[in-house]
């Protein structure tokens, strides 16, 4: 027989009941990174306080005039308005385009098609001059032009204020009308059957299976619409109405200081900005129950681990340079 060549491998030579040395893993890119972000950060800051033509001053001297508050509370007042309101009419519509009947369908369709076709600035011109279409509004008999039961001058009933609340309701109907649905739709189909098995009625299928399974998706983009929605009413300028934006303009038209003015506006929408996203969260986390084991934790809790993460790791340093 031919000899046969046996290769071995060489055993390692650390003695037996030597706990072998742990290598950390260096992720290099992880404080590079970091401490780039944190130099461009810093020299922003920098640049905000040293350069004049901030003008921190007039900026502190107009954060809360008068006249801003006043254009902050018209704002929050079109956004409010115009939430509530596009919202429910947003709900009917969902509940159009998922009807069997098509006569529902194509009129809730059509309304979306069009209302997301025009702009929001257009729409908010239309309804303000809407006196030159129609010098009077009324009820009257169907298809004529007499007999009027109650009848009223365009321009007294459609003011500025009506044109803009009306214009961003439609406008944010057509959007919510569309998150709404979407909402709808991701609920499993099984979930309804099986309701509908139970003989369930439709009502309460709707308002206690349906629609709060149909919340989780609904919410986020929900939100997103308050916040957009908020910003989105600076365009009611067009018909000078003093919400927040239109006011600033004219102060600074009249102190020529646009930069300090322009940013208590972007502090303005800023505070309510991040007032709605903490809520969103919160509102989220709710609606996270019986979807997730552990619920994302509250920014207090991240705060407080944070710091004691913190603490644990100054708390084994300082023990180690003891030692």
């Amino acid at each position: 027989m031919a000899d046969t060549l046996t290769l071995t491998r060489p055993r390692a030579t650390t003695p037996p009941g030597t706990a072998l040395p742990v290598v950390p893993l260096r992720h290099r890119w992880r404080w590079i990174v970091p401490a780039l972000v944190v130099f461009v950060l810093a020299q922003f800051v920098w640049s905000l306080m040293t350069t004049p033509n901030y003008r921190w001053d007039v900026f502190a001297d107009y954060f809360f005039d008068r006249a801003v508050l006043d254009g902050l509370v018209l704002t929050l007042e079109l956004t409010a308005v115009s939430i509530i309101g596009g919202f429910l009419l947003g709900g009917v519509l969902a509940v159009f385009r998922l009807s069997a009947s098509p006569v529902l369908n194509a009129v809730a369709a059509g309304y979306v098609w069009f209302f997301r076709s025009v702009p929001i600035l257009v729409q908010i011109l239309i309804w303000y001059n809407l006196g030159y279409l129609y010098p009077t509004l009324g009820l009257g008999t169907p298809f004529t032009g007499d007999h009027w039961l109650v009848e009223v001058q365009t321009t007294s009933l459609i003011s500025a204020w009506f044109a803009a609340a009306l214009g961003l309701t439609l406008h944010q109907a057509a959007y919510s009308s569309e998150i709404i649905r979407g909402g709808l739709l991701s609920v499993d189909q099984g979930q309804r059957e099986a309701a509908s098995a139970l003989g369930i009625p439709a009502g309460r299928r709707f308002f206690r299976i349906i629609l709060p399974q149909a919340a989780r998706a609904i919410v986020p983009n929900a939100f997103n619409e308050i916040i957009g929605q908020i910003k989105g009413t600076s365009v009611v300028f067009i018909v000078a109405l003093p919400e927040l934006f239109y006011t600033v303009q004219v102060i600074y038209n009249r102190t020529s200081t646009p930069i300090p003015l322009l940013l208590v506006a972007v502090a303005w929408y800023a505070i309510f900005t991040t007032v709605l996203s903490v809520i969103q969260y919160y509102v989220e986390r709710r609606y996270a129950k019986g979807t997730q084991r552990t619920l994302p934790p509250t920014h207090w809790q991240k705060v407080r681990t944070t710091v004691v993460r913190w603490w644990d790791s100054l708390a084994d340093e300082t023990v180690v340079v003891k030692a």
